[in-house]
């Protein structure tokens, strides 16, 4: 069974392949890493005075939001759709720069308005509730800029900016479930868990702690359905890379349902080492699991290149899942000297996915030019 495909641009007013953001998407994410580093403990890490303050802003909004936005403007293919990843990615660059992280929040909150257009552009040719959904994470990213940019502390906006990549995530995942035709009792299970975790978003602005349950529940309730109906369980049983892309999601629902248990075990957690090892195991463990998973889809869009296939992507992905779970252990243990060095690991399953990736490309045949 092949995976489905990603849909193909339609026009020639998009470039052929955008090089120049996915240069930029990438500065952003090795300079997140890097700030990251200097935070766990690694101050031998030169930065600037600013730069572990743009940890979050650079991870969220100059990577994810550049590489989303590029991903959706590829598969709408007008020439206007791309100046939502320009944005985002001059966002990031910004915070690299200047010590006012205000202009970057700005250049957000249009990149994410951009690519809510996008979105709903591409559900128009298509009307159906993961469309929807994806619509919803992007208005999320809107929201969270909204909020930087009116004041409220990065602590404060963290749920809506982890809504943005998440309900993306589960918006193409519901799409690709078509697959496997789930019954509708089960997308009636969907619908109340992503109404319940949207819930607890808005209450979150009023009163965070009772917001924060709620998304907790929420998203326990989206990893069980994610779980038990998603392609992926189907997949695990073939051989080569459909099977190490079905790992890569199966892993990821399982730290997306951690967090969502540490949330509701422990609350609001807004600073300290708990904050840390919620955040991580859904950025690190969920997020970064699915774009491991998802890139033999996305990097032939993106690269005009498909990845040639080897068994060394396991190499990233099994480092992922174990300086993770050292990462949590030395955040509950308050061990510091474990938390640098499972920092590092995190850090280098990153690195060496790019290096693989890249090298996968390079190595294989470039497709067509349609």
């Amino acid at each position: 069974m092949d995976m489905p495909q990603p849909p193909q641009r339609t026009t020639q007013q998009a470039p052929r392949r955008p090089y120049p953001l996915l240069a930029v998407g990438a500065v952003a994410l090795l300079a997140a890493i890097w700030t990251g580093l200097h935070r766990s403990g690694w101050e031998a890490v030169p930065v600037l005075d600013h730069h572990p303050l743009a940890h979050g802003p650079l991870m969220i909004g100059g990577f994810l939001g550049t590489l989303i936005a590029l991903e959706k403007a590829m598969a709408l293919g007008r020439g206007w759709g791309f100046l939502g990843p320009a944005l985002s990615g001059l966002g990031g660059l910004w915070l690299l720069v200047g010590s006012d992280p205000m202009p970057a929040a700005a250049l957000f909150v249009i990149a994410s308005g951009l690519l809510c257009t996008v979105l709903i552009t591409l559900s128009t040719r298509h009307l159906d509730l993961a469309g929807m959904v994806m619509v919803t994470g992007a208005v999320a990213w809107l929201t969270g800029n909204l909020l930087w940019l009116m004041g409220r502390s990065i602590p404060l906006t963290f749920t809506w900016w982890m809504a943005f990549p998440t309900l993306v995530i589960v918006g193409e995942r519901l799409e690709l479930s078509r697959v496997v035709s789930p019954p509708r009792n089960a997308l009636v299970a969907f619908f109340g868990s992503l109404t319940l975790y949207l819930l607890g978003l808005v209450t979150f602005l009023q009163i965070p702690s009772l917001g924060l349950r709620l998304q907790g529940s929420g998203l326990l309730l989206l990893a069980g359905w994610l779980l038990s109906y998603d392609l992926a369980r189907r997949t695990v049983r073939l051989p080569g890379r459909h099977r190490y892309t079905a790992l890569c999601l199966l892993t990821g629902f399982f730290w997306l349902a951690l967090g969502a248990i540490m949330i509701l075990a422990w609350g609001i957690q807004l600073d300290g080492l708990r904050y840390d090892a919620l955040l991580h195991t859904l950025m690190l463990g969920f997020v970064f699991g699915m774009i491991f998973g998802h890139a033999p889809i996305i990097a032939p869009m993106l690269l005009g290149r498909n990845l040639r296939w080897g068994r060394q992507f396991y190499v990233p992905l099994i480092l992922l899942q174990v300086s993770l779970l050292l990462r949590i252990v030395s955040d509950l243990g308050q061990w510091y000297d474990l938390r640098s060095v499972a920092t590092l690991g995190n850090a280098l399953a990153i690195v060496s996915f790019l290096m693989i990736t890249a090298r996968s490309a390079i190595t294989a045949k470039s497709l067509p030019r349609s």
